[in-house]
């Protein structure tokens, strides 16, 4: 049997790209929760000492996104002799909104894009299990950090994980890595005892996988400066993160900061959903799915379809009945999806899928009876 090594990674909440993230989702949630018409498209800068604040912003809303962008830092450990925090925001171009504004009951892509959707029944969360055990050590080890059960961590972290792959299947654990921001003093002995002996092996018996992997902790030894002190962040740049591990293709545009017109955004979560109902109606056993936009578009120019060989019907009958079964229309997405009322910021941190589809509509597996129907 020969087997093939496939990787994926996640970061914690106080890593210096994800504070941004989580600053820029944070400014959207609160002009949203004022005017649920506000146009957003918001990027941070944290280097060092300075925090800067800039994009193009047209609400309603009075929003202080200083305050804001400290109600992601002050629960990370941080406090106001850490930051400068600058901002420059501008309002939306008037270009930009004529196009995306079409009329009162129709509205237009904000940009040209391409983005991508994708699932697979490898797990329940319809997610590459390489991906999904790295945002759970993530998650695991924040909540112990949260619970002060690891003293001296702090929550700039890494993980990555490799699983062995028998050709579409996971058989076993090949690698385990972490990396945490820690103090000075901090007990790496004992760090790497508790993530061993309390996440690691536990997440490795919850996917039924055998414990004789490579376990590391902080194998580069010391871990003091993180945050922005240690590396600039920017929205945007974990964007395989944000996805899908590596395990599909990637648009051009990221996630966090920007409002649900943005079809960076907006397309990518409707093709996770078409994708991953195409797989709960057993259609196929991975999905992939390509859209393509145009500035001022209503719907789509183009879709396509990718099920690896793993399509249990021809291709194109898939195609016509996800054509038959979802809505293209950009207006329909939005209001279908829910996209106006959600909070974005939760998503900024350890993926934007595999979340609550009683909180995140694009998860939902709502239209695998309709899809099973129009491919009869």
């Amino acid at each position: 049997m020969k087997l093939i090594k496939l990787a994926s990674e996640s970061v914690g909440k106080g890593h210096p790209d994800k504070i941004c993230d989580q600053i820029a989702d944070g400014i959207l949630d609160q002009c949203l929760k004022q005017d649920r018409n506000s146009r957003v498209a918001c990027e941070v800068l944290a280097a060092n000492h300075l925090i800067v604040i800039g994009g193009e912003i047209t609400t309603k809303a009075y929003v202080d996104v200083v305050k804001t962008a400290w109600n992601v830092l002050k629960p990370l450990g941080y406090n106001e002799n850490d930051f400068t925090i600058l901002s420059n925001i501008n309002k939306q171009s008037s270009n930009i909104s004529q196009i995306v504004n079409k009329s009162k009951n129709d509205l237009g892509a904000g940009d040209q894009g391409i983005v991508f959707g994708y699932a697979t029944n490898e797990t329940s969360s319809m997610l590459p299990l390489p991906l999904v055990l790295s945002h759970e050590l993530i998650q695991q080890i924040t909540k112990l950090v949260d619970a002060k059960q690891l003293p001296n961590v702090k929550y700039d972290m890494k993980s990555e994980v490799i699983v062995n792959y028998d050709g579409i299947k996971p058989v076993s654990i090949d690698t385990m890595l972490v990396s945490v921001q820690h103090e000075k003093n901090a007990n790496l002995n004992n760090i790497k005892k508790v993530i061993i002996d309390k996440i690691m092996n536990p997440l490795a018996k919850k996917y039924k996988m055998d414990l004789s992997f490579n376990k590391f902790v902080n194998k580069a030894g010391e871990f003091v400066i993180g945050g922005p002190i240690g590396d600039t962040g920017l929205t945007g740049r974990k964007i395989i993160v944000d996805t899908y591990g590596g395990f599909a293709h990637h648009g051009g545009g990221a996630f966090s900061g920007k409002d649900y017109t943005k079809v960076d955004r907006t397309g990518a979560y409707f093709a996770r959903w078409i994708a991953k109902n195409v797989v709960g109606a057993k259609l196929a056993d991975r999905c992939e799915i390509a859209l393509s936009f145009g500035i001022g578009e209503s719907k789509p120019l183009s879709m396509s379809i990718n099920t690896f060989g793993t399509n249990k019907i021809p291709e194109d009958k898939i195609v016509k009945a996800i054509e038959k079964t979802f809505n293209f229309n950009l207006s329909n997405i939005i209001k279908e999806l829910n996209l106006k009322n959600i909070n974005y910021q939760p998503l900024a941190v350890c993926g934007h899928f595999g979340k609550d589809p009683n909180k995140y509509y694009f998860e939902k597996l709502n239209k695998t009876s309709l899809l099973i129907k129009n491919t009869k």
